[in-house]
This record gives structure tokens, C-alpha cells and sequence, in this order.
């Protein structure tokens, strides 16, 4: 982590207010990048959003967790991964307020972002299992490490064949997106006639400067906690897991604004399936034992209260309600109400 423990607490929210903007310039490019890739390389928005729009915009998360471990803070890098995942759920419910046209699980319904909440669930499900599980580990590293990540790969593999063989299909009405009509119209804009490898580079330099921005975000997040003081649960929960997610919220919000909804929602439950790598990374670094046996009451719970989201979420997506309270779907806003009953209990953890 960087040693900010010299620098002036003006700097440290200067850093910090810095590294939000560059999210925010850069997330917003990253997402519209994501889009016509997505139809140019034929994966589908669904299937960008988890891979590449989720991973890429999870990299300061991914840092903060697995330099937490190796330092020997089990607790913060915990809550960092489980609190992400329950924020960027939220961060969705965000999303759907900036598309008034109709409900967005509506509109982004598909067989690929069905099936990315349906491992999502299954992956949260794994650390929680592990925790009560027995204590073992094979060169400091347990067993369910090895899980989650055999699992997201084959789950991201089911996800591909369920968009490129799918057994279900959405009834299509005038407000639900009509991704093969945005493929042809995208093949004819000025993006879509640029070359592959430029779009490539520019994908990649956008990544590069989300990460380090993130990351800037992360390590300003954690100097502030400390010099006000608060507990390193709330710390990982809450300030670092809300600020190395709003890579996330710049991206899903721009994905929205510019019409790409299966992008937006694919990014954050492809994304969230993605972030559950946090934990099978930081019990790898974790030295002092099996990483899922420091995970405290709060942890559970939140994790839990996440799984509960994605069902609702799910529920949702199958539901398909056009329009519900606030403008937004009733999957949306009952996300809303439990993030704020999980955020409070790590707030007082």
C-alpha cells in the first residue's frame, strides 16, 4: 500500500477527489469502448459486461484485497470483497434511475445475465460454506479457493453457451432492447469501421488508467479512515469497498445513458460474480491460514444479505415489471432498502 502517513490530510482528499475524476472520464469512455467491442468481437453485451467491463473496472478491488491479506489484515480485505459485492448490486438499483423509458431489468432482459445471477448466487454461496466448514488448508490455502475459481470458470462458459445457445428467450415488447438491430447499427457507425486493434489499445489504455485511479481511490480511502479513527470492518465495508466500486457506477451509468443496458446490467452481476476472485486471491496471500475462518458475524451477514439481493435481482430480471415504485422496478428499490440495513450493520460492527 502506499505510505501516506506524511501527507497532509488536504492532500490525501485532493488525491482522492483526483483519482474520482479520472473514474469518472475514463470509466465513461471505458463503457462506450466495451459496447462496440461487444458487437464487433460477437460475445454479446451480456457476456463484455461480465468478462471484460467487470473484470477491468474490479482491478483496485482486487489490489486492495490481496495487499490487505498479505499484510495481515484478514478483516479489511474481507469486508473490502464482501462489501464491493453488496454496493455494486446497489449500484444497479443507481443505474435504473437514469433510464426513465422503462424498469431496466425490463429492457436488459436475457439468458446470459439470468445466468450470470445464478452463479453469482452459487459462488457467494461458497465462502460462507467454507467459514463453517472445518478449518483445512493444503499449503495455507483451503479448499474453496480452489472452488470459486473452477467454478467461475466453467460458470463463465455456461454463461457463453447461453447466450450463443440459448434455451430461453425473452418476450421482446417495444421497450426490451433489441440487441442483434444495435449490432447492425453499431457495424455501421464511425466506431464500428475503426480498426479492431486500435479499439483494443484504446480498451486497454482506459483500463490502465481506471486501475490506477481506483487504486488511488482505495489507498486515500484507507488514510482517511485512519486518521478519523474508524474500525477496519467499516473501513473495508464501506469507505474502500464503496470507493474501488465506483469504477463500477461511472461505467454502468454511462452504459445506460448510451443505450447499452444488457451492457450495464452484465457489468455489475458479471462483475460481482467476478469479485468473489477477491476472496480466493486473498486467501492465497493470506499466510497466517485459512482466510474464510476470519470471517466475522458482519461478514456473514453481509454476504448473505447479498445473496438475498441477487435472488431479488433474479426475481426481477424474470419478473420483468415495467414500471414500479420511484419510476423503478420493485427488484430495484427492495435492493436499495437491504443494502442500506447491510451497510448499516457494518457501519456498526
Amino acid at each position: 500500500m502506499l505510505d501516506l502517513s506524511d501527507a497532509s490530510m488536504a492532500w490525501i482528499i485532493g488525491g482522492f477527489l483526483v483519482s474520482a475524476a479520472v473514474i469518472a472520464i475514463a470509466g465513461t469512455l471505458l463503457a462506450a469502448r466495451a459496447d462496440v467491442l461487444a458487437d464487433r468481437i460477437g460475445w454479446g453485451e451480456a457476456l463484455v459486461g461480465a468478462v471484460l467491463l467487470g473484470g477491468s473496472t474490479s482491478l483496485p478491488g482486487i489490489l486492495t484485497s490481496v495487499v490487505a491479506a498479505w499484510e495481515g489484515y484478514p478483516s479489511l480485505a474481507i469486508a473490502n470483497a464482501v462489501g464491493g459485492i453488496a454496493v455494486q448490486t446497489a449500484f444497479l438499483a443507481v443505474a435504473d434511475l437514469f433510464y426513465r423509458r422503462a424498469n431496466l431489468e425490463h429492457a436488459a432482459a436475457s439468458a446470459a445475465n439470468l445466468s450470470q445471477g445464478a452463479l453469482l448466487v452459487t459462488l457467494l454461496a461458497v465462502p460462507v460454506a467454507a467459514a463453517a466448514g472445518p478449518d483445512w488448508t493444503v499449503l495455507g490455502i483451503h479448499p474453496a479457493t480452489l472452488i470459486i475459481l473452477f467454478g467461475y470458470a466453467y460458470g463463465i462458459r455456461l454463461v457463453k453457451l447461453a447466450k450463443e445457445e440459448p434455451m430461453w428467450f425473452p418476450r421482446m415488447t417495444r421497450d426490451t432492447q433489441d440487441l442483434e438491430k444495435e449490432a447492425e447499427e453499431s457495424a455501421q457507425s464511425e466506431d464500428g469501421q475503426r480498426p479492431l486493434g486500435r479499439l483494443w489499445a484504446e480498451f486497454g489504455v482506459l483500463v490502465a488508467f481506471v486501475a490506477a485511479a481506483g487504486f488511488g481511490i482505495s489507498q486515500t480511502g484507507i488514510a482517511i479512515a485512519e486518521r478519523t479513527g474508524i474500525a477496519e470492518t467499516a473501513v473495508g465495508g464501506l469507505l474502500t469497498a464503496v470507493a474501488t466500486s465506483l469504477p463500477e457506477l461511472v461505467t454502468s451509468v454511462a452504459a445506460v445513458r448510451r443505450g447499452a443496458l444488457t451492457l450495464a446490467v452484465g457489468g455489475i452481476i458479471g462483475g460481482n460474480a467476478f469479485d468473489t476472485i477477491f476472496l480466493a486471491f486473498a486467501d492465497v496471500a493470506y499466510r497466517d491460514g485459512s482466510l474464510y475462518h476470519r470471517m466475522g458475524a458482519a461478514d456473514t451477514f453481509v454476504i448473505a444479505a447479498t445473496i438475498v439481493m441477487t435472488g431479488v435481482l433474479l426475481m426481477g430480471l424474470v419478473r420483468r415489471e415495467k414500471a414500479g415504485p420511484g419510476g423503478i422496478g420493485f427488484e430495484s428499490a427492495t435492493i436499495l432498502v437491504l443494502y442500506a440495513v447491510a451497510a448499516t450493520i457494518m457501519a456498526t460492527s
